[in-house]
């Protein structure tokens, strides 16, 4: 049975989950939820690297990593609050874990899984990509632009001012000038 299966209750006939088990099976999600914020996190990187570099030269290109980055991060905030929801849940089973009243614990539980599916009902993984702004992805696209711009005429100029230091200086004149006769 998957993670998600023993976490919210698998088969209807299945015995139910212990209050260990319950803590075990949170544990489990939260560390799963942890690597797949790495992994995003690590995209979003790659795609601004990939919007750097191409913000002048292929805009097309650039404009799709942004894309991509918007959506990466959409989905970061939603495992921030995924974590902070399981590791509520896990405190009070912990907490709970103690106490004798255990059925009102996993009463608890239910409530706050059923809110949970109905928060994720209407979500569509389709739209995501239809929630930018255009304007707003051109706006980013030129501000990496002119971070580049920028760049450029830092490397310009220092090597302008690296123009070295003469070893000798030219020698003084030791002559008065000869005047011109009119």
């Amino acid at each position: 049975m998957s993670v998600f299966g023993k976490l919210f209750g698998g088969k209807k006939g299945d015995k139910p989950q212990t209050t260990g088990e319950a803590i075990q099976n949170l544990r489990e999600t939260e560390e799963m939820l942890m690597e797949r914020q790495d992994f995003l996190q690590k995209k979003i990187v790659s795609e601004m690297v990939v919007a750097r570099k191409n913000a002048k030269t292929n805009k097309r290109m650039a404009l799709d990593a942004l894309k991509k980055k918007k959506c990466y991060d959409k989905s970061l905030q939603q495992i921030d609050g995924a974590l902070v929801t399981i590791e509520q849940h896990r405190e009070a089973l912990e907490g709970a874990n103690t106490n004798t009243d255990n059925k009102a614990v996993l009463q608890t539980m239910k409530c706050a899984v059923d809110a949970l599916k109905n928060a994720h009902k209407g979500m569509d993984v389709d739209k995501l990509f239809d929630e930018f702004d255009e304007d707003e992805l051109k706006a980013e696209l030129n501000e990496l632009e002119m971070e580049g711009d920028m760049e450029e005429q830092k490397k310009l100029e220092a090597e302008l001012l690296d123009i070295g230091v003469a070893d000798q200086l030219p020698e003084t004149p030791r002559l008065e000038p000869a005047v011109a006769e009119a």
